[in-house]
Order: structure tokens, then C-alpha cells, then sequence
């Protein structure tokens, strides 16, 4: 069409009727949100894969780290043994080990009471807050 034909259908051809349109259009949608929900499957697939190996890095990366520290308490201990006896050393380097252990575990506690309960307290209070707004507006 030209510019000219001001939206014109040329003759022999019909203009689908609104019926057909919306069934058009009906399936245009279901095609496009089925092609959106494959490209967010393999979106998706693709990252888990990713967080997969990230994970399992990690996990690797921490028995490592925990024998490097397995083997540095023993560096300690030994050389601490060359101050006192051996069995002082490896007293010491428990029980600061079990200071750092009980350090943690309070600051634990303090942390996870602040978490509970495991429930969203302040919005369910704004929510009640909403409905009893919405209560007080309509019976005023």
C-alpha cells in the first residue's frame, strides 16, 4: 500500500474479521508467553548449572581451608612447644580454640534471636495496619 491508499485493502482481498483478529492475536500471546517461558527455563538451567559448580568450588575450597588450618594449629603447637613442654603447647592451642569456638556460638545466639521468630512480624503488622485503615474508611 501507498501512502496514498490511506489504509485501503486493495479490491479482492477481505479484511479479517474481529473474530479472526482476536483468535490471531490469541495465539500470538500463547506463542509468545510459551517462548518466554523456554528462554526463562533455559535461563534458569544455564545459572543453576553455574551455582552448581560455584557451590561445589566452595565446598572444595573449604576442606582445603580447614585442613590448612588443621595443619597451621599444629604449626603453632609445635612451635609453641619449643617454649613450653609439648603437652603445655597443645593445652594452649585447645583451649584457645575453644575461646574462639564459645565466642562464636554467643555471637550465634545473639544473632539468630534476633531472627525469630522465623516470621515477618513488621508486615503483618502493616498489613493489619492497612485492613484496619480500610475498616476505619468504609464505615466512616
Amino acid at each position: 500500500m501507498s501512502q496514498e491508499d490511506h489504509g485501503r485493502v486493495p479490491l479482492g482481498t477481505q479484511k479479517p474479521s474481529i473474530g479472526q483478529l482476536l483468535e490471531q492475536m490469541t495465539e500470538q500471546v500463547k506463542t509468545l508467553v510459551r517462548a518466554e517461558i523456554a528462554s526463562a527455563k533455559a535461563e534458569m538451567a544455564a545459572k543453576a548449572k553455574n551455582a552448581g559448580i560455584g557451590i561445589g568450588l566452595f565446598v572444595g575450597a573449604a576442606v582445603l581451608g580447614l585442613y590448612a588450618f588443621g595443619f597451621l594449629l599444629h604449626s603453632g603447637m609445635v612451635g609453641l612447644a619449643h617454649v613450653v613442654p609439648l603437652w603445655l603447647a597443645a593445652l594452649i592451642v585447645g583451649i584457645v580454640l575453644l575461646a574462639g569456638a564459645g565466642a562464636l556460638a554467643l555471637v550465634g545466639k545473639k544473632m539468630l534471636s534476633r531472627g525469630m521468630p522465623p516470621a515477618p512480624t513488621d508486615a503483618v503488622q502493616s498489613v493489619k495496619a492497612d485492613v484496619d485503615a480500610v475498616k476505619n474508611g468504609a464505615t466512616s
